[in-house]
C-alpha cells in the first residue's frame, strides 16, 4: 500500500498577450495561464500526478486556491484504493453537499475538483506504463461505465445505452489503435486566426498552415463585420477553394445579431461557426442553428457540465461538439459527454486553444476513435503552435494530424524549469 504524502500548486503565466496570441472578440488580451496541481506518495516507483486547468491570466489564483481547497482532502489516503475506484474518487468530491453549494457542478470548484481527479488518472496511466488514451481504449466496457455519473443523464443515456455504444465499438479496437499509431488523427489549426493578428501576419500563417498539411484553419470573428468580411476574404484567398475555414465568434452576439452576421460570412463557405452566444444559452443555439443550416454550430468550449451538454444534444443546437480538457470535472464527465455525443450520433472536435489543452485533449478524441465511436469522420483536434515546448510530452504532428502519443501520463506534466521560471505570485505546499 501506498499513501499520498503530499501536494503543491503552483500560478504559472504566460505573457501571450505581448504578441496578441490567443486574441479573440471577447478576450482580447489572454495571458495563457495554468493553476497547477502536483500530487506527490511514497511508493517505491517515485510517480507523481500532475493536472493543470486552464485559464487566461487575473482570475488563476482563484482557481488555484480551489484546487488547494479539494486538494488537502486527499493527504494520506491509500493511493491504490483511491486509483482502484476512479469513478467513486470522482462522485465524492462532485456530490460533496458543501463544494455542491458553490456550484453546483459548474464554475471553479467544479474545476478544481477536475485537476484532482485528472492528476490521479496521471498517476494511473503512468502506473500503468500507458498514455491516457491506450489505458481507456483498454478498458472493458463494463470498467468504463462504472466510471460516468448517469444522474441528469438517464433522460438521454442510460447505462444500458453506454454499454451498448461501448460493446458496439469493441470489434476493430486493436485495428483502430494501430491505425491511429500509424496514421495519427486529424487536426485544425487556430494559429492564423487571432483577432489582434495583421492582414500580412493572417496570410503569412494561412500559407504556412496549408504548407504544413492542415485541411482546416479558424479565424476568430465578432469584432467588426467589415474586418470579419476583409479577413474571411484574405484567408480563402490565400488558402485556396479546398480548405476549409472555421469561424469562431466567443460568445460576442446575441441571438438575431448572430443569425444576421452568420449569414453576411456564409458566402465564404464556412466549415463551422463556434460559440455564437452565450454557451449556456441553449434555446439561442437551437434557434440559430435552425436559421442558418446548413451552416454548421459548434460550441462547447465553455460548457459547463455534462448536463449542458445533453441539453444541447437533445435540442438539435450543435451540430459540433467541442470538449475541453479542464472545463469540466476531469476525465470522467468528458468520457460521459463523449458517450453523449456517440448516443446522438455528433462529432467532437475538442476545443484545444491554450497552453497545455493540446497535450491533453488529444487523448479524448484517440480513446473516442478507438473504444466509443469508433470513426474519425467529421472530426478532429483543434491545434495551437503556443508553449509546447513546457510540456514534458510536447504533442507531435506530421502532416497536418496529431501524432499518438505514447509517455505514459495524461500529458498535462509541465517542466520543473518552466514551472519555475513561469511562477506568479505565492506558492501553496503542504
Amino acid at each position: 500500500m501506498s499513501t499520498i504524502t503530499g501536494f503543491e500548486t503552483v500560478d504559472v503565466r504566460f505573457e501571450t498577450s505581448a504578441m496578441l496570441d490567443g486574441s479573440d472578440a471577447m478576450n482580447p488580451d489572454p495571458d495563457y495561464s495554468a493553476a497547477y496541481l502536483r500530487v506527490t506518495t511514497d511508493a517505491a516507483d517515485g510517480h507523481e500526478g500532475h493536472a493543470f486547468v486552464f485559464t487566461i491570466g487575473r482570475g488563476n489564483d482563484v482557481q488555484v486556491a480551489a484546487i488547494d481547497a479539494v486538494a488537502h482532502r486527499v493527504l494520506g489516503r491509500d493511493v491504490e484504493a483511491i486509483l482502484d475506484d476512479l469513478g467513486g474518487f470522482w462522485r465524492e468530491f462532485v456530490y460533496d453537499s458543501q463544494l455542491r453549494w458553490l456550484g453546483p457542478e459548474k464554475g471553479v470548484m467544479h474545476m478544481a475538483i477536475g485537476a484532482v481527479v485528472n492528476a490521479f488518472w496521471d498517476l494511473k496511466a503512468k502506473r500503468a506504463g500507458l498514455p491516457l488514451w491506450q489505458l481507456l481504449a483498454r478498458m472493458s466496457p463494463e470498467e468504463i461505465v462504472a466510471l460516468v455519473d448517469f444522474r441528469y443523464l438517464s433522460d438521454a443515456l442510460t447505462e444500458d445505452d453506454a454499454l451498448g455504444i461501448l460493446r458496439a465499438a469493441l470489434p476493430g479496437r486493436a485495428e483502430r489503435e494501430a491505425a491511429l499509431l500509424a496514421l495519427g488523427y486529424p487536426a485544425y489549426t487556430t494559429t492564423p486566426g487571432w483577432l489582434g493578428y495583421s492582414d500580412d501576419k493572417l496570410r503569412r500563417l494561412a500559407r504556412e498552415a496549408v504548407d504544413e498539411g492542415f485541411q482546416q484553419i479558424k479565424l476568430k470573428v465578432g469584432d467588426r463585420l467589415d474586418d470579419d468580411v476583409r479577413r474571411l476574404r484574405i484567408a480563402r484567398e490565400t488558402v485556396g477553394p479546398d480548405i476549409r475555414i472555421a469561424i469562431d465568434a466567443n460568445q460576442r452576439w446575441d441571438r438575431d445579431q448572430a443569425i444576421d452576421w452568420i449569414r453576411a460570412l456564409e458566402p465564404f463557405d464556412l466549415a463551422w461557426v463556434e460559440e455564437p452566444t452565450s454557451p449556456d444559452d441553449i434555446l439561442a443555439h437551437a434557434a440559430i442553428a435552425r436559421a442558418v443550416a446548413p451552416v454548421r454550430i459548434a460550441t462547447g468550449e465553455h460548457g459547463m457540465s455534462r448536463v449542458l451538454f445533453k441539453q444541447l444534444l437533445q435540442a438539435e443546437a450543435a451540430s459540433i461538439v467541442q470538449i475541453d480538457s479542464t472545463r469540466v470535472a476531469g476525465v470522467n464527465e468528458n468520457i460521459a459527454i463523449l458517450l453523449l455525443a456517440a448516443k446522438f450520433g455528433i462529432p467532437v472536435c475538442p476545443h484545444a486553444g491554450g497552453v497545455g489543452l493540446c497535450e491533453a485533449v488529444q487523448h479524448f478524441s484517440m480513446f473516442d476513435f478507438v473504444a466509443v465511436s469508433g470513426s474519425q469522420d467529421g472530426r478532429m483536434i483543434e491545434y495551437t503552435k503556443h508553449l509546447h515546448e513546457h510540456f514534458v510530452a510536447p504533442v507531435e504532428l506530421v502532416g497536418g494530424r496529431y501524432c499518438a502519443p505514447l509517455a505514459p501520463g495524461i500529458g498535462m506534466e509541465m517542466l520543473a524549469s518552466s514551472l519555475a521560471e513561469n511562477e506568479f505570485g505565492v506558492r501553496a505546499t503542504a
